[in-house]
């Protein structure tokens, strides 16, 4: 049985690591300087592929194809603990040009994917490029952001697990190479254990300063409208742009990639571009009032390789962070790899890559 672990962070990635910690026999807590789920994994848009896997390496494609084979059965059981949907489905995804059709096609025949031409009106109404080809990836499924909080909320509480809100960690207690728990703005916690997933604020948790180059915040902006439900079926992409319809009609539009440090503000901007974009895919949106405008911070990494490894100097000390766009992602394929680092099994994966960003912490320690 695994002993008592604190979790620092209660997004998607966090309170995925303390459902999997727990059902292997830990008592965790679960930490977090606002509110559970609230920051990136709420403001995202819960596609759950890298945008176009082609583009990306081999560390974010085994990661992401790792969690993709397990989110189903992931998702069903934490919704059969919460009671709640977190309206997973398979809508596919509709690639708008331009695009590597060749490179596309080569790494979807490598790794099992479905992809095929298609012209944009067995998908679109209307739209600036009509009578184009498009790639047309069917199998691309996606889960509702705020949904998924709250089912991984309910089912962390279900499964046992003490979430305390408002409790920003200002600092480590330790002794001989070892973590025994957090100073916070909600008093001491003890733990045999400390996993710090916290987000795109990983590196400013006391101690953890040195992680402040490799995880850091990147700034993205979305917008909502509300359609009839059905009026647009599948996620549309486009030069790293996209369209995301809910059951319920609302079509999310995103999203930027800003270096801006800790800004969330919104600005005009891009609220245009993206108004811009939206309305070339789907004209119909043009007419319509937006519902929302709203940003979040993204825990960004280089190259999008998450960290996913043991803290230099500390024997119990973990890291699970960096996850950038694909926190939700590869949230259940983290959690595994996780906990088996932790327990000392093999994982299905090689967890090598997810320790490089600790190369040169560890050289220096």
């Amino acid at each position: 049985m695994l002993p008592d672990f604190l979790i620092i962070g209660a997004g998607a990635v966090g309170l995925a690591s303390a459902l999997e910690l727990a059902r292997r026999g830990a008592r965790v807590t679960v930490l977090d300087r606002f509110r559970a789920g609230a920051e990136s994994t709420w403001a995202g848009g819960g596609i759950l592929s890298p945008l176009l896997p082609w583009q990306y390496g081999d560390e974010v494609n085994t990661l992401s194809e790792y969690s993709r084979a397990n989110f189903a059965d992931w998702c069903a059981r934490l919704q059969a603990m919460s009671g709640l949907d977190a309206e997973y489905r398979t809508s596919g995804m509709l690639v708008l040009p331009p695009y590597s059709e060749a490179q596309a096609f080569d790494w979807c025949a490598r790794h099992g994917w479905r992809c095929e031409k298609r012209g944009q009106s067995d998908f679109l109404p209307t739209s600036s490029m009509d009578g184009e080809e498009a790639l047309w990836l069917p199998d691309v499924a996606q889960a509702r952001n705020p949904r998924l909080v709250q089912v991984l909320r309910a089912a962390a509480l279900a499964a046992g697990i003490r979430i305390v809100e408002s409790a920003e960690v200002t600092g480590l207690i330790s002794a001989q190479g070892r973590v025994t728990g957090v100073m916070s703005t909600q008093g001491e916690f003890a733990a045999s254990g400390v996993v710090v997933s916290a987000g795109a604020w990983t590196g400013t948790v006391p101690g953890l300063e040195a992680l402040a180059e490799t995880v850091f915040p990147v700034r993205g902006q979305m917008l909502l409208f509300k359609l009839q439900p059905e009026a647009l079926r599948t996620i549309v992409l486009q030069d790293g742009r996209y369209l995301i319809p809910r059951i319920d009609g609302h079509v999310l539009v995103g999203s930027t990639l800003e270096r801006v440090g800790f800004e969330k503000s919104t600005t005009e901007s891009v609220k245009r571009d993206l108004l811009a974009f939206s309305a070339s895919v789907l004209p119909a949106l043009s007419e319509l009032v937006m519902v929302h405008h709203w940003s979040g911070l993204r825990p960004g990494s280089h190259d999008n390789v998450p960290v996913i490894a043991r803290y230099p100097g500390y024997d119990n000390l973990f890291i699970n962070s960096g996850h950038f766009r694909y926190g939700v992602t590869m949230a259940p394929g983290s959690a595994l790899l996780l906990a088996d680092l932790i327990e000392g099994k093999s994982p299905a994966i090689s967890a090598a890559p997810y320790a490089q960003a600790m190369t040169g912490l560890f050289a220096s320690l």
